[in-house]
C-alpha cells in the first residue's frame, strides 16, 4: 500500500465514521472519486489516470469489517458505516409501498427465490430471470429489498451474492433489533439533508422524489 493510498483510505474512513455515508462516485454527497482526485470526475472513473488509486481505496473500504455497500443515496454505490446498519436493515425489511409497487414480475420472482433460499449468486440464476439477471438483481438493490455483495468467482469473473437482510444480519453477527422503519427513514432523510446543506450537494433516498 502506498502512502497516498493509506492517506486517502484514512480520510474516507474518517468521513464514514463522522457521517455514516460515502458515495463511490457522484456529486450527491462526498464521494471517493473526488476525495482521491481532488476534482470532479464526470465520466467513468475506470478510465481516469487516478482510476487505480480510486479502485484501491474502494476495495479497502469494501473489505473493511465496519463497512457495507447499498444503493442508498441517489441510486448509487454508497458505503455505509456499521453504526447505521440496524437502520439500513429496518428500512430494507419493511417491504413498504415504495419497495413493492411496480416491481417487475421477474423482480418479484427473484425476491421470492431469495426469501426462500436466504442467499443466491447471480451467476447461478437460471433462464427464468432473463438474459440479464443482473438487471433484475439491480431492481431489488435500488429498492433496498435485498443486501448484495460483489465478489470474484473461482474463474475470476465478477458476480453478486444476494441475501435477505436477515441472512446478512446473522452473517454479520448483529443482534436482532426492533426498529420502526419510519424512524429509520427519517434518520436517513435528516442525515442526507445535513450532507446536502454542508457540502452543497443534492443527494436523495430511494423513497424520495429525485432532486435536482
Amino acid at each position: 500500500m502506498t502512502a497516498k493510498t493509506s492517506k486517502n483510505f484514512a480520510e474516507a474512513m474518517k468521513i464514514l465514521e463522522d457521517t455514516g455515508l460515502l458515495l463511490l462516485q457522484g456529486s450527491d454527497i462526498p464521494d471517493v472519486c473526488h476525495l482521491v482526485a481532488k476534482r470532479r470526475i464526470n465520466q467513468s472513473w475506470w478510465g481516469d489516470p487516478l482510476g487505480p488509486q480510486i479502485f484501491a481505496v474502494s476495495e479497502m473500504l469494501s473489505d473493511h469489517p465496519d463497512v457495507t455497500i447499498a444503493k442508498l443515496v441517489s441510486g448509487k454505490v454508497t458505503f455505509v458505516h456499521r453504526t447505521l446498519w440496524q437502520k439500513l436493515i429496518a428500512v430494507g425489511n419493511a417491504r413498504d409501498d415504495w419497495q413493492t409497487i411496480k416491481l417487475s414480475a421477474q423482480g418479484r420472482l427473484l425476491l421470492g427465490q431469495v426469501d426462500k433460499d436466504g442467499t443466491l449468486r447471480t451467476d447461478k440464476l437460471g433462464p427464468k430471470f432473463g438474459k440479464k439477471p443482473g438487471d433484475v438483481a439491480r431492481e431489488l438493490e435500488l429498492r433496498l429489498l435485498i443486501h448484495s455483495e460483489q465478489f470474484h468467482t473461482e474463474s475470476g469473473h465478477h458476480t453478486k451474492l444476494l441475501e435477505t437482510w436477515e441472512t446478512w444480519r446473522l452473517r454479520m453477527g448483529l443482534r436482532k433489533k426492533s426498529l420502526e422503519s419510519g424512524r429509520a427513514r427519517n434518520f436517513f432523510e435528516k442525515r442526507v439533508e445535513e450532507l446536502n446543506k454542508n457540502f452543497w450537494r443534492f443527494g436523495f433516498l430511494p423513497w424520495q422524489a429525485k432532486k435536482r
